[in-house]
């Protein structure tokens, strides 16, 4: 395998020479006819340095990493003083930024290291020292006109999740410690810190999960006990249809209304925004004509977009449809930091929102700006978000998997079966030419996906080979607000298991009477 992998690289993978000429519009996020975009485009050695760290690799110094990289321009020394930019570094801002120098430029080869003087652009490279300055990856560069290189995409996303606990308590620092140093050495792993005490890993699945405990059992925390919880599915929240009314929120000192309604965004906006084909990057006019000419949407309200949700780049938009609405402006970042607080932790069970628009139809502000501060705006801007989100139809998302399954013609009765029994469902069947194995291509909901693998195996005696990639979200059709249904089930479990109230939060608790 790996002989023949490597023969593939040197005789089909272009040289960075070549590559870099149109990869440079998709790494570099600053101008293309800049200094430093010219030297990736030529893989200049001698121009200004830009690596991009894409992993960190432990070492076998306890706690420490090297970030593994790539050189796209200039030459990495050691010992060199360079600008280490984390990935949520704005080029012109301080945050996220550390000048420091760089200890150790080394060679990674296979299981051994090999410590080099310098690096020229092409070329991978680990560095020793700017591990406590990257969480997973980041841009390294000595110019100061540098603008960050892209971050990575991921096709998959971290929809399981796992609650992970030492047997015993006085080693929780140890496992904090390791959870951390986890984080740091896989890209798609997140772990967070719950309301309810639990330490959360969430990973792409069962399988992902299961070799992120190997490691955190192995490496990161040697002779910790660790319990761990069932696998849990992450869910997000949506809305069906328009709102069915204009929702008002007072601040508490009743001098500013703010009016709303949400509604659900055209199918594959959410998409395109996850693809950063758009973005809160982008320029206005260029953006309003991208949502008019795919979306449908109207010109003039495409370029009153405010916002993404959450953290800034999610895909919930908010609108602003207003008419003539003096000190509009003045609250324009307390409202943003609201709605991104509402997308990030929905109403119903607090899981994040997805592809819902909301649209600030009116504001009716207080002359003194000393009454229409922070502390009055976003209170009652999350209340309102709220009560539009549950007057438009909410409804929950879940994760659908891609499952590939190779399987011989008399094993695919016992696949349609398995699959039938969890909720999946079949839209192509292939067989491969001048073979007797078929490749069947179907839809399996994460929720149902934990145990399929063996289930399936025992269906047809071994004979069929899955392989599951995160696909899409899709939505649930049963109102999780009907006592009974499948998702008011579902709500109440993740709110049992936040330690939220039992009962469903009531719309007259976020509105406000005309």
């Amino acid at each position: 395998m790996s002989e023949a992998l490597l023969e593939m690289i040197v005789l089909q993978l272009p040289s960075p020479s070549k590559a870099q000429r149109y990869r440079v519009e998709n790494l570099y996020t600053g101008p293309m006819d800049d200094e430093v975009a010219e030297s990736i485009r030529t893989c200049n050695s001698s121009g200004p340095l830009m690596l991009y760290v894409s992993k960190m690799v432990p070492t076998t110094d306890k706690g420490r990493f090297y970030a593994f990289g790539r050189v796209f321009s200039g030459t990495v020394r050691t010992g060199q003083k360079v600008r280490i930019m984390g990935s949520n570094y704005v080029f012109g801002e301080k945050g996220d930024l550390f000048i420091k120098n760089i200890q150790r430029t080394v060679l990674m080869m296979g299981r051994f290291v090999e410590s080099v003087e310098d690096i020229p652009a092409g070329n991978t490279v680990g560095l020793v020292g700017v591990d406590q300055y990257l969480v997973k990856s980041g841009t390294i560069s000595d110019s100061e006109n540098a603008h960050p290189l892209r971050n990575m995409k991921f096709s998959v996303s971290p929809v399981v999740r796992i609650a992970v606990e030492p047997k015993n308590p006085s080693e929780l620092p140890k496992l904090v410690e390791g959870l951390k140093r986890l984080m740091k050495s896989d890209q798609m792993v997140q772990c967070s810190f719950d309301e309810s005490g639990e330490h959360i890993i969430a990973g792409a699945g069962e399988l992902h999960l299961e070799i992120c405990l190997k490691d955190l059992r192995d490496e990161y925390c040697v002779g910790i006990e660790i319990i761990t919880s069932e696998p849990v599915v992450t869910y997000r929240e949506t809305v069906s249809e328009l709102s069915t009314q204009v929702c008002l929120a007072k601040s508490p000192n009743k001098h500013n209304r703010l009016y709303m309604t949400s509604e659900p965004m055209p199918e594959g906006l959410s998409e395109a925004i996850d693809n950063n084909e758009i973005n809160d990057k982008q320029e206005t006019k260029a953006r309003a004509k991208v949502l008019n000419e795919k979306f449908g949407w109207d010109q003039t309200e495409a370029r009153k977009l405010w916002c993404f949700g959450p953290d800034g780049t999610g895909p919930n938009i908010l609108l602003d449809t207003t008419k003539a609405v003096q000190y509009l402006n003045e609250i324009k970042d307390s409202v943003g930091a609201a709605f991104s607080w509402a997308t990030k932790e929905g109403v119903m069970c607090e899981e994040n929102m997805r592809a819902v628009r909301f649209n600030l139809v009116d504001v009716t502000l207080h002359t003194d700006s000393i009454h229409r501060g922070g502390s009055q705006i976003v209170p009652t801007a999350r209340s309102c978000f709220y009560a539009a989100y549950l007057t438009a139809a909410p409804r929950l998302m879940e994760p659908i998997y891609l499952v590939e399954i190779q399987c011989p013609e008399n094993a695919i009765g016992g696949v349609y079966a398995t699959l039938s029994r969890k909720r999946g469902h079949v839209f192509s069947e292939e067989q491969r030419p001048g073979t007797p194995i078929y490749n069947i291509k179907a839809y399996l909901p994460v929720n149902e996906s934990f145990g399929f693998t063996s289930d399936l195996r025992a269906a047809t005696s071994g004979q069929a080979f899955p392989q599951c990639v995160f696909d899409h979200w899709q939505i649930m059709n049963w109102d999780p607000c009907e006592s009974g249904s499948r998702t008011y089930d579902i709500v109440m479990n993740i709110r049992k298991r936040k330690g939220l109230k039992e009962e469903l939060p009531d719309l007259s608790r976020y509105l406000d009477k005309l």
